[in-house]
This record gives structure tokens, sequence and C-alpha cells, in this order.
């Protein structure tokens, strides 16, 4: 009798803390579940992208002449090497670039101070915007990702490239911080234009991270959609 007693007891308490569990929201809290999306898409996303960026960078330096003149290419007979991979369509070059994405403010006495604060700035109230979580959906969890990506590839290169300048070897550490550069080396030629704006792995992946914040502005949410009457 006891023994029936005990196990009925205990099958209640069982069921209890059953649907008591059941009842229970899972899911990360509001705050948890940010960073950890984050992390998986900077591993995923954010990490290979900057590795390649960066790989292919530092490929262009160590095989590629620094150019003559600056900014680049305002005349590329002026460049030592050219690597042609389709004529007339597509080349692969070494150019210095001081200012932001595709050469603007290239060349400029004031570009390194700007173009070296704009880029933490920028990291900086992207994360702030992931965490109010702005950056919603697919689509904006990957722009997320490749901003990051492109932000902090030509972070890098604005931090060290001057550093590995030949000339500015004996110069002092702010004179060869403030020499640093972007190293874009794609160069694309489109018909009735002309050669667009060398650019990099860092600027395709911040060009493709607007385009999907475009999409994300755009989309409509199937429950604000108006209910056909």
């Amino acid at each position: 009798m006891i023994r029936r007693k005990l196990v009925s007891e205990y099958s209640n308490s069982a069921k209890k803390t059953f649907h008591l569990l059941a009842s229970i929201d899972h899911s990360p809290s509001s705050d948890e579940y940010p960073r950890m999306d984050a992390r998986k898409l900077i591993l995923i996303i954010t990490l290979p992208l900057y590795v390649i960026d960066q790989i292919t960078k530092w490929w262009i330096v160590l095989n590629f002449a620094p150019p003559r003149s600056i900014p680049q290419p305002s005349n590329h007979m002026d460049l030592e090497r050219k690597i042609v991979v389709i004529e007339d369509v597509f080349n692969i070059i070494r150019v210095h670039n001081t200012g932001v994405a595709f050469g603007m403010g290239n060349g400029t006495v004031w570009a390194p101070f700007v173009f070296l604060a704009i880029p933490i700035i920028a990291v900086t109230v992207i994360s702030l915007m992931w965490k109010k979580g702005v950056f919603t959906g697919w689509q904006g969890k990957g722009a997320f990702a490749l901003l990051l990506a492109g932000i902090l590839g030509n972070l890098t290169d604005r931090l060290t490239q001057g550093f590995a300048l030949e000339y500015l070897k004996e110069e002092s550490f702010w004179r060869r911080l403030m020499n640093g550069y972007v190293v874009d080396f794609l160069d694309v030629i489109l018909p009735f234009y002309g050669h667009w704006p060398t650019f990099n792995v860092a600027d395709s992946c911040i060009c493709v991270a607007a385009g999907l914040l475009i999409i994300t502005a755009w989309k409509v949410d199937p429950e604000e959609k108006p209910r056909a009457s």
C-alpha cells in the first residue's frame, strides 16, 4: 500500500515536472542569442573572407612592385607589372589606395587620418546595431558578416601596409602608420566606361552587404501585407 502510494506520488510529481519544463521557453534570451549567432556568422563568413582578402593582398604586395605614382591607376602605362586575365576586360595590378572604397579621396592629405578613424567607428556602430536587432533575416545577418569582413580587411591594411614600405623603414612609427594604404588589385574594364576604380575582396564584401541591406529595407513583412477583401 505504501509502495503504491509512493509510486503514485512520484508519478504525479514527474508529470507536474514534465508539464512545468514543457511550459518553459528554452530559446536563448534576447541578450544571449545575438552574441551566439554573431559568433557563428563571424566564424563561418567573416573570418574566411577576411583571410582570403589578406592572402590575396599580401600576394600582390610580395609579387608586384609598388606603383611609381599615387594615386593609381591614373595612368596604366606607369604600372611596372600587370597580369592580363581577360584581354581588355579584367587585369590584376597593384594600386595603393589611401582613400575609401574605389579610390574616393585617394592621394589627399587628410585621407590617412579620416579613413583610419572611419573603419574603427564603423565597426563600433555595426556592433551596436547588431545588439539592437537591426540586422534581421538572412539578408541582414549576411550583411552584418560581410560588412565586418570588408571593414576589418581594409582596416588591417591601413594599420600594417605602411610598415611594409621599404623607403619608410627609417621613419617614425607615426609616419609609417599614416602612410598606410589599402591594397587594390582587381582592375575591371567596362564597355563605354573604361577602367572601373580598382578594388579588392574587402570592397566586394562591402558592396554585397550594401545590396543585402537594400533588399532587407524593401522586404515586406508578410504580416504587414494588406489582406484581400
